[in-house]
């Protein structure tokens, strides 16, 4: 029996958000009995030809209000502007109407917020593009997001992180479809991997310290970065800052927003992930330079926060010198 996918639009719609999804699907029924097929919709909110970011044109197959059909999956897509764009009470409506009809429905990258604002989120766990989970955390507050997952399901929604993991998430969808075989199939042909190492933490931007320029607190933070070799424990950076360990350790959490310890590890790891992009160092000295233990530990320390072995990472970001 055909499934129907449909993907909902806007102007300034991310291309890839609706592209690649779509071309998981397309190139799906290669390897599908033609009455196993996906059938595609493009859904708009605009009437009419829809420019996206990088200037494409999309026309959509029907404007939302003449949808009125029960999909199989219905994804939003994402876009650079939407987290402060409102689509009107109407669509909300319609929205959380063609969610409740579908089997299944879901968000690609930011498009996490056009759930949101139809109320679609309360309650439940859910990812978005790095960049934007901060905020959607805090329009959300009920809602728990992860941050580092590529896509994550919860019941009938699932939601994806930035961009090309719309490509992982409807690979996943596509295996539990049709089996690993077809999937395995697809991602060869999209030369892509069915599965990829790693959360999207090792492709966000490094540490940014979050105290005030001119606080103790800074001046401590800058002490980390210019010492990660050293043994900064609370008690070194306390005195770094001229406070009793305690009264360091609270003032600490609250203006930078993580413990020392936290802020160490981050700190250690980003200067790791420099090493690793950027010289061919054997990962025993890329560990010392950078205060671990030893190329274990960071080894360690990587896959927990990242996702990834420093080998794997070095393969996946390295500048070639």
């Amino acid at each position: 029996m055909n499934k129907t996918v449909a993907i909902v639009v806007f102007a300034g719609v991310q291309s890839l958000d609706v592209t690649g999804p779509m071309d998981v699907f397309a190139e799906a029924n290669r390897f599908l009995a033609p009455e196993d097929h996906y059938r595609l919709e493009v859904v708009g909110v605009e009437h009419g030809a829809m420019a996206c970011s990088n200037g494409l044109i999309l026309n959509a197959h029907r404007h939302f209000s003449e949808s009125i059909e029960a999909y199989d999956l219905l994804l939003v897509a994402g876009g650079p502007q939407l987290p402060f764009m409102d689509f009107g009470v109407t669509f909300d409506g319609w929205l959380r109407e063609a969610c409740a009809r579908a089997n299944r429905f879901g968000s690609i990258c930011n498009g996490a917020f056009m759930l949101a604002r139809a109320g679609l989120l309360e309650g439940r766990t859910v990812t978005t593009h790095w960049n934007d989970a901060e905020v959607l955390a805090q329009l959300c507050p009920t809602t728990k997001v992860e941050a580092d997952r590529l896509y994550v399901e919860d019941g009938a929604l699932y939601t994806s992180a930035g961009v090309t993991a719309g490509i992982d998430l409807s690979l996943y969808l596509l295996a539990r479809d049709q089996g690993a075989e077809v999937a395995l199939s697809v991602a060869k042909r999209l030369v892509v991997f069915t599965q990829r190492s790693g959360g999207q933490s090792q492709f966000s931007p490094f540490l940014t310290p979050h105290a005030e320029p001119t606080s103790a607190v800074a001046l401590v933070q800058l002490y980390v970065l210019a010492n990660l070799t050293g043994d900064l424990t609370i008690a070194d950076l306390a005195n770094a800052a001229n406070m009793s360990a305690r009264n360091f350790s609270r003032v600490f959490a609250r203006e930078a927003k993580v413990t020392p310890a936290e802020f160490v590890e981050r700190a250690r790891v980003d200067a790791a992930r420099v090493m690793l992009e950027s010289t061919t160092a054997p990962l025993k000295t890329v560990a010392y330079q950078c205060g671990f233990r030893d190329a274990q530990h960071m080894r360690s320390v990587f896959n927990r926060r990242l996702g990834v072995t420093p080998q794997q990472f070095r393969l996946n970001f390295a500048v070639m010198v």
